[in-house]
This record gives C-alpha cells, sequence and structure tokens, in this order.
C-alpha cells in the first residue's frame, strides 16, 4: 500500500530524503552533504549537478528500503530559496554553478535600480526589496556575465529557476517546468496578486519570460517522477520554499500565527491570510502558499547568518569542536562579560538590509574567554529576532506566540534566551525539523490523503516544549543597550 510519504528537503549545505507516515511520524532519512564555492568575496555557488546527483542517490536509497515505488504514495519538495539553476532544456544539464541565495555579487544592480528610483513600486508590486538576496538580479547577472547562458538564452535553449524547478524537471525526465507560487513570490518577478511571472518585472530585471517556469499551486498535481528514477512512477502532490513549508509544518495556519526557523539563517513569518502583506518597516510581504489558485500570505523578516554563525565558529576559529558544545559553553559563564556579537558575515538582513555590513565582535578585554564570545553568539540570535519583532509590531503584526524550529532551536539555552530578550511564549515542537514536516504535509493534502491541509496538519503534528520569561527587566535593558551600541558601530562603517 502506497501509505508513505517522500519528501525532498534540498538545504544550503546538504541534502535529504525523508519518508513520513500518514501520521507526519518520521520513519527513515538518508542525507548527503553539498559543497558550497566561495570563489570571490561575496560570491556562494552550488554545483546544481551534484545537487541533483545527491538528491536522486538519497532518495533512491530510502525508496529501496521503502519496500519500491509501490510502497510511496507521493513525493514533497521543499527547497532553499533564492538559489538561482541556469540549465539547458535540450540537454537537462546545468550551464553555470548555480548562484546560491547567500551571494551578494548582485548589490551594484540592485543599487542602480534602487537609485533610479524603481524599489517602491517593486515593494508594493512584489512585497520585496531590492536586494541580492532574491532571484531576479541574479538571473539577470548570469544572463549578463555568463556565455553559455547568454547563448542560450539567445537560442531559447534557456531554462531559469529555482531549485524545486530544477528537481521536478530532473524527476519527471524533461516533462514538467514549475515552480510554486511560494518561491516564485521570492524572485522579484511576479506581483504578489498577479498569475504567474509579470512582463513588466521580466523586463525591468532584464529576464526572458519564456526562459520561466509555470507558476502552480504548492498542492495538488505538480508532476509525475520518470519512472526510471524509482522503478515505478510517483506523483509529486506538494511543494514550498523551505520558511514556507516551515510555517506549514508548524501548524501556523490562523491569522497571526508566527513562526522562527533558526537554520543556516533565521527566518520569520507571520500568517497574514488573505491580506496582501504591506510593510512600512522593510518587511517583506510573501506568498506562504496557494491551493486552487488562492493564496494565503505572510511577512516575513530575513535574518542572513544564525546557524552558519556557530560553524564558522567551529570550523572558521576554532572556538568549539561540535555546535552543540555551544550550549554548554554559554551555561559556565554567568554573563556575556561585555562582549557583544554582531553576526553579519554576509551583511544585515531585515530590518536593516544593509548588504555592506560585516560582522563585529566588541567588548573584548583580558577577561575574555571563548565562552563569553560563544555566549554572546547565541545572544545574537534572540537580539536579532528582537529586531524582527519590534518592526513586525510597527507593521501591525504583534506576536502572542514563537514558534520556533530549525536545528539552531534544539538549544534549550537559546530557546529560553529568545523568550527571556522577546518577553514572549516560546513554543518548540519535539519534531524540529518542520520544514521537511510542512512539505509532507503539502503532499499529503495535494494526494488526498487529507481532504484539507488544515486536517493534514492537525493529523501530523506532534507534541512541543513551552518556554515562558524569566530573565529581570534591567539585564534585558543592559543586553538591548550593548547590542543596539555594536550594531550602530556595524552600520556607521558601511557609510
Amino acid at each position: 500500500m502506497r501509505d508513505t510519504i517522500l519528501v525532498l528537503d534540498e538545504g544550503t549545505t546538504s541534502t535529504r530524503a525523508i519518508l513520513f507516515g500518514r501520521d507526519g511520524r518520521q520513519r527513515d532519512v538518508e542525507q548527503a552533504e553539498l559543497k558550497q564555492h566561495y570563489p570571490r568575496p561575496g560570491w556562494v555557488e552550488h554545483d546544481a549537478a551534484e545537487i541533483w546527483d545527491k538528491t536522486l542517490a538519497c532518495a533512491r536509497a530510502v525508496v529501496e528500503r521503502a519496500g519500491g515505488a509501490k510502497a510511496v504514495g507521493c513525493i514533497g519538495i521543499t527547497n532553499q530559496r533564492e538559489t538561482v539553476v541556469a540549465w539547458d532544456r535540450e540537454t537537462s544539464e546545468p550551464l553555470a554553478r548555480a548562484i546560491v541565495w547567500q551571494d551578494r555579487r548582485t548589490a551594484p544592480i540592485c543599487a542602480r535600480m534602487r537609485e533610479a528610483g524603481l524599489e517602491d513600486d517593486i515593494q508594493r508590486r512584489t512585497g520585496l526589496l531590492l536586494d541580492p538576496y532574491f532571484s531576479g538580479t541574479k538571473m539577470r547577472w548570469l544572463i549578463e556575465n555568463d556565455t553559455d547562458v547568454s547563448q542560450a538564452a539567445k537560442a531559447g535553449r534557456l531554462a531559469l529557476g529555482t531549485v524545486e524547478s530544477w528537481l521536478v524537471w530532473k524527476l519527471t525526465g524533461g516533462e514538467t517546468f514549475v515552480t510554486d507560487a511560494s518561491n516564485a513570490s521570492r524572485t522579484l518577478l511576479m506581483a504578489l496578486d498577479g498569475d504567474g511571472f509579470d512582463e513588466s518585472l521580466c523586463d525591468q530585471f532584464g529576464v526572458p519570460t519564456d526562459a520561466l517556469a509555470d507558476v502552480v499551486d504548492c498542492a495538488g498535481e505538480i508532476g509525475l517522477t520518470d519512472a526510471e528514477m524509482f522503478g515505478a512512477p510517483i506523483p509529486i502532490t506538494g511543494m514550498a520554499g523551505d520558511q514556507q513549508a516551515a510555517t506549514i509544518g508548524q501548524n501556523c495556519l490562523g491569522d497571526g500565527q508566527t513562526k522562527a526557523t533558526y537554520g543556516t539563517g533565521a527566518f520569520v513569518l507571520t500568517n497574514m491570510g488573505s491580506t496582501l502583506p504591506r510593510s512600512c518597516n522593510r518587511l517583506l510581504g510573501t506568498v506562504l502558499y496557494q491551493l486552487k489558485g488562492r493564496r494565503t500570505y505572510a511577512l516575513e523578516g530575513s535574518v542572513f547568518v544564525a546557524g552558519s554563525l556557530m560553524q564558522w565558529m567551529r570550523d572558521g576559529l576554532g572556538l568549539l569542536e561540535a555546535s552543540a558544545e555551544s550550549e554548554t559553553l554559554a551555561r559556565s559563564v554567568e554573563d556575556n562579560g561585555g562582549v557583544t556579537v554582531v553576526p553579519a558575515l554576509t551583511g544585515l538582513g531585515a530590518p536593516y538590509w544593509d548588504s555592506g555590513a560585516r560582522g563585529l565582535i566588541e567588548g573584548l578585554t583580558f577577561a575574555t574567554q571563548k565562552a563569553h564570545i560563544v555566549r554572546a553568539a547565541l545572544e545574537s540570535m534572540a537580539h536579532q529576532t528582537s529586531d524582527l519583532a519590534a518592526a513586525f509590531g510597527k507593521d501591525g503584526a504583534d506576536w502572542s506566540q514563537l514558534h520556533i524550529d530549525g536545528g539552531m532551536s534544539a538549544n534549550d539555552w537559546m530557546a529560553q534566551d529568545l523568550a527571556d530578550m522577546l518577553e514572549t511564549e516560546v513554543v518548540r515542537p519535539d519534531y524540529v525539523e518542520t520544514t521537511a514536516l510542512g512539505a509532507a504535509m503539502l503532499a499529503a493534502h495535494g494526494a488526498a490523503f487529507y481532504d484539507s491541509l488544515e486536517n493534514a496538519a492537525e493529523a501530523m503534528s506532534g507534541p512541543s516544549r513551552k518556554f515562558t520569561p524569566e530573565m529581570d527587566d534591567d539585564v534585558r535593558q543592559v543586553r538591548c543597550a550593548q547590542w543596539k551600541r555594536a550594531v550602530d558601530i556595524v552600520r556607521a562603517q558601511v557609510r
């Protein structure tokens, strides 16, 4: 009986194939690391062929252990958003390395468009700001700077897409070229209330519409895998960008419900229902999901560096032997010893959007121990989230509760620090990999395992733990003052 759901979770540092039951419980997983390439400062690339090869290998391993394709009812896909792949429609081979969402090479393009006075109209239409983070300028850069890409565009052979489009194309043997509305809303090329990619926006960014995929729902009959992939066809029935999938996986399906994912970066989304999100505080409007052509929207704040900060402290600075050691070190000292870490290693995200900002470790003395620096690094997660909470509140989206997930959220010290600094109850599910779970929920609904997304989420959600505020107000105020001073220093260096 085909009673399981295979989720392909393609992240920034690894790709995973996860098998879920209809109850939302994980039954099996296979994972492979992805190599990141840094050819120049500010440039971050992936090998799209490696993404495909390792995703397929992981998927085949899980399907084989499940008993073959006959045991898998459907496939859900979730992916690192904004990363752009360019490939040849005739050969189905990549034309260049994928440009990763963290990449900052298109900052000059964004600056020129901003200086031309285009940002306000683009933000009104797309919900996004002019920043290298988003896909549209990456696509433009590839067309303008890569000979193979530009020649394919002239010949009408170019396919440009984010990672979910690439995976569906390969899974279906080149038969299906689609993107879901949640991922399409991250490109700068689709109006929030538009049906598909907008020709006038594509013209502004110099991206040919015939190189782009069809925009489809996040659940339903998306595609059918080529029989050669797994021995028999398996329907692809769910698809969403990783942060939207995590919001669904947290069962934040009601207006005003908010989640924060602490993975490579940190991303906060508040469900805005059918209301088009309009921010006056440099937050983003995005499509949370689309079902039967109807969209549910979210207000989003994006922080570029979260878990990658601990990885850097481990691999780059040697302060940690393993990322999990950060909790032990944070608890080993009474406070941060006057140290503040601003993790602007790839610029500052929301609500500042300073692409030229660089990281800072401030307040060092001879009394500073590595535990103080690591604790201050963990504290920066709560401070960045607090900055976002203030911006959300100004946009009329106050948080009454915060649901957290992602690898970093397993750190009890950090979860409590979030509750303390936000003065808000923090809820963490026992199963923190809610990105994959959200894709499973979408796929389960799309395959008609459940008649609504709400029913799928209710049936597939597990238990959780709550953290409540405990910090004295005077301690909180000292921390906030330290953080503000350090951020002011960082931003002053940009000007």
